[in-house]
């Protein structure tokens, strides 16, 4: 079986890394002659922008045999203003060889390099270059890279006895120094496996220049390799998107399972969207030449047209979703076109670029007729000035760079989305929770199968993870945030995948809305070299900055502080150094990372952003009631939410509806009648107070000819009366009922329950009193009867509200039905199921007259018969009876 490995070559600017490259395809055969960049004639380099400026700008490819392995050669940018480019190539490598400069040592973008090698678990050969410079030391090269990298790097080189190197690899692990104590020896598969693991970082010193180490160098990649196991299922990563030179779109991906084969029908999603392309080709590229292939095992490196979906990070296949990238521009520009263009038209072809270079998150800002772009860079934004212009034709310039800031949270939250318009429902519930510095954003579920099912989860996850999430201070993307799902709620019928996408957005903006949220600027970690007489004025520039950095060192009679800075502070000041030291002093930075932002304040402030009127980013929920979605803002949603939160304390059976009461409550008294009638009339029409209908109440009130001021009342019988009463709106509603209730609930439903008994009794009607219970796990709808009505708590899920509603739909066809609530909303359903509506004031005068009225009446009761209230009330009572009905309505 041929074995197949991917090696990246990465390093430092103007560390030798492509001449390297050059040297090793010249040994192994790949070419007849080593290019060389300073003439333009690299076989790696292939744009001419690369050529023109002598640097790498864009990933490439070759095909090298290294002995017995057939590899794929990945050469990536060395400048920090191209890292987004290199470690996207990160994805897909087997083994990684770092170059450093001999004559420089270990440089910040090194540091940086080695994290995300060690982030991304690749394992690393180390060539140190460019030793045939004067002044190049190995052994102290070889200690610094112990202190500042990793104290397993082991010198490798040709030079020293095979035992030497034996010693130094077997201390590096408990196994190995034991079998090396044994046997005197280390095969070469044991040593491996300890590069493989990441044990073990062999060092090489030479110069690609010279071609002095580079074949010691390719013998010993091929003897200490192993060979990746791929599993049989076919998979793909995609690292790359770019163009031909005829304008075909490239799909750059490594086949990481079973095999890929031209016309192969290949799957995957795009913004939420599912797709299904053909692979209409398959190219092994070699810098600017490919051969095409019919079928590309796993292992394999390979080009592939006809996908027009793709992007930059995708998994095909078994393969999930990519990383996220760790480097990100931390610049923000606004792109000015030439006088005349066409916005939008320049717009859809930086999309285009975009594919290519997705770290310039191009932004269309609607309010201003801008485009913003993001960039690592001042040599990105000229090469994107020229790539415009060579690529479009347009030449373009960009204003003024601005920081791209961060946010995260500092406590623990639990954030809600609910999404149920008309026909659909979700509801997701999420715990955010601060993570550390440089953590990026966190996904994991926490949620039972029992209370979700899977795939509504992973759907979830995947809402999570495809797009960034802004925050509410300036709306800027979060970060360092590990964001759970805890719970959530699907509808048999009516959930449909984007349903979850609204539901889970909302969830973390309205968790966002709670907690406490931190402004974060990007830093740069620095590398300043100045004269020692000049080291005052530096690190009181430092301090201005609001940076840090250590005790001074002294190296060959310069000073050299090392530190960290905010990057708004260090703007330009590359060229102040040059200025006061007089071009005697040099500084070097690399992103370091996100941190705290001195001036928050300030920021905040400057920026203007409101997240309450992003309406592309609502952080309320959309609930739905009586066939019409309505909007609660972020603070309301806890009270409507329909699945019990993880940090919300668990409510005990019979006072889970409590909150619903408050809630309820709240708006007690705010409802205009007539606001109620206007709402009614927009919803369903006007209102016919007179119109028919099997077993309505007919009332009428008019004036006596003589214009007496009396009240007639007609009242016409009906065989049945329902008065449906919302047990817990009545006991917050009525002081003393609610003044009860916060000593003993159960006293306040007792007494409630003992009022209305009387009610019934004066009433003669069917009266049902319901109390929530719908936050009771588990709960099913319990009923029984008190002395002479009917009790009522609802099952799991299920409000009052809705009990009430449907109740009302059944019997209101046939019987009078009245409801004593004074929840507007649940009013303007009563009115449109054709009840009548009682308010908890309403009810409580109601009981006040029937109970005066009930103590004279029974004493002057006759014996036998039934005698109900209203048929003995005295004709002044019964008016002020019916006026209390007839104004509720």
């Amino acid at each position: 079986m041929e074995k197949r490995t991917t090696i990246g070559i990465l390093a430092h600017v103007d560390a030798g890394k492509t001449t390297l490259a050059e040297a090793m395809l010249y040994r192994c055969g790949a070419i007849r002659k080593a290019g060389r960049v300073d003439h333009g004639d690299a076989h790696m380099d292939t744009h001419s922008l690369e050529r023109a400026r002598g640097i790498t700008i864009f990933a490439s490819q070759a095909q090298l045999q290294l002995g017995d392995w057939k590899a794929a050669l990945l050469d990536t940018p060395g400048h920090v203003d191209f890292s987004a480019e290199m470690e996207r190539t990160l994805w897909v490598l087997d083994y990684a060889i770092l170059v450093i400069n001999g004559a420089d040592g270990v440089q910040a973008h090194v540091r940086t390099l080695w994290k995300l090698l060690r982030q991304y678990r690749i394992p690393v050969f180390l060539f140190v270059n460019k030793m045939d410079q004067p002044g190049t030391d190995r052994a102290a090269l070889l200690a610094e890279l112990k202190d500042a990298l990793d104290g397993r790097c082991v010198d490798f080189t040709a030079d020293r006895a095979r035992t030497d190197i034996w010693e130094d690899v077997a201390v590096c692990d408990e196994a190995l120094l034991e079998k090396f104590l044994e046997e005197g020896t280390l095969s070469a598969e044991s040593i491996a496996h300890q590069i493989k693991k990441r044990q073990l970082y062999p060092c090489y010193f030479g110069s690609a220049l010279k071609d002095e180490g580079v074949q010691e160098f390719l013998d010993d990649m091929a003897r200490y390799m192993e060979q990746p196991m791929y599993p049989a299922e076919f998979g793909a990563r995609v690292y790359k998107i770019g163009r031909d030179e005829q304008g075909n779109r490239l799909s750059y991906l490594k086949v990481t399972g079973g095999s890929l084969k031209v016309k192969q029908l290949i799957r995957g999603e795009t913004d939420g969207e599912s797709w299904e392309e053909k692979a209409d080709q398959i190219r092994l590229y070699s810098g600017g030449s490919f051969e095409a292939v019919q079928e590309a095992p796993a292992g394999t490196v390979c080009a592939v047209t006809g996908l027009s979906r793709t992007w930059a990070g995708e998994g095909m296949g078994m393969e999930g979703r990519g990383p996220v990238p760790a480097l990100e521009p931390v610049l923000t520009y606004q792109l000015l076109p030439p006088d005349g263009c066409n916005l939008q038209e320049l717009l859809q072809k930086l999309r285009r670029l975009e594919e290519e270079l997705p770290e310039l998150h191009v932004v269309w800002q609607e309010e201003l007729s801008e485009i913003h772009v993001r960039v690592m860079g001042e040599v990105q934004i000229e090469i994107l000035k020229s790539l415009i212009q060579e690529r479009f034709g347009v030449p373009v310039e960009f204003g003024a760079g601005s920081i791209v800031y961060k946010e995260t949270i500092e406590n623990v939250v639990e954030g809600v989305g609910h999404f149920e318009p008309l026909r659909h429902y979700a509801e997701v519930h999420l715990l955010l929770e601060p993570g550390e510095r440089g953590s990026g954003l966190v996904f994991e579920s926490r949620c039972s199968e029992d209370v979700l099912d899977r795939n509504w989860q992973r759907l979830i996850l995947t809402h999570l993870a495809e797009r960034s999430h802004p925050g509410v201070l300036t709306g800027s993307e979060i970060t360092d945030m590990k964001i759970s799902l805890v719970a959530g709620r699907a509808h048999a019928k009516h959930t449909e995948g984007g349903d979850f996408r609204q539901a889970t957005y909302r969830a973390v903006r309205q968790g966002l809305k709670q907690a406490k949220s931190v402004l974060l600027e990007p830093f740069y970690e620095f590398r300043l070299t100045i004269p020692a007489d000049k080291l005052g004025r530096a690190m009181t520039d430092i301090q201005k900055m609001t940076g840090t950095f250590s005790e001074p060192e002294n190296e060959n009679g310069q000073m050299v502080l090392k530190g960290s800075a905010p990057v708004s502070q260090m703007q330009g000041y590359a060229a102040e150094v040059t200025a006061y030291t007089r071009g005697l002093g040099h500084l070097s930075c690399a992103l370091k990372g996100y941190g705290p932002c001195a001036n928050a304040d300030e920021v905040i402030a400057a920026m203007g952003y409101d997240s309450e009127a992003d309406i592309l980013n609502p952080t309320g929920s959309v609930f739905c009631a009586h066939g019409a979605g309505f909007y609660v803002p972020w603070n309301q949603v806890f009270s409507y939410m329909q699945v019990d939160g993880v940090l919300r304390p668990k409510k005990e059976p019979k006072e889970a509806g409590l909150e619903t009461a408050r809630r309820s409550q709240s708006s007690l008294g705010a409802v205009d009648p007539k606001e109620l009638d206007a709402i009614f009339e927009r919803t369903y029409g006007p209102i016919r107070r007179d119109r028919q209908g099997v077993g309505r109440v007919e009332r009428s009130f008019r004036k006596e000819p003589e214009d007496t001021g009396k009240r007639e009342i007609k009242l016409r019988k009906k065989e049945k009366e329902y008065l449906l009463v919302d047990g817990y709106n009545i006991i917050f509603a009525w002081e003393d009922l609610k003044a009860l209730s916060e000593i003993n609930m159960e006293a306040a439903r007792g007494k409630l329950m003992d009022i209305l008994s009387n009610l019934q009794g004066a009433l003669g009607c069917t009266l049902i009193l319901v109390f929530d219970a719908y936050r009771v796990e588990g709960g099913t709808r319990e009923i029984f009867k008190y002395h002479n009505i009917h009790v009522v708590y609802t099952k799991e899920a299920e409000t009052a509200d809705q009990y009430i509603e449907k109740t009302v739909h059944e019997l209101g066809r046939k019987y009078q039905v009245t409801v004593a609530t004074s929840d507007g909303l649940e009013q303007v359903i009563i009115m449109g199921q054709g009840a009548s509506r009682l308010s908890a004031s309403g009810l409580r005068e109601l009981v006040e007259v029937t109970g005066s009225e009930l103590r004279e009446t029974m004493e002057q009761k006759p014996a036998g018969g039934k005698n109900y209230l209203f048929e003995n009330l005295s004709d002044e009572v019964r008016g002020w009876i019916e006026e209390i009905l007839s104004a509720e309505e």
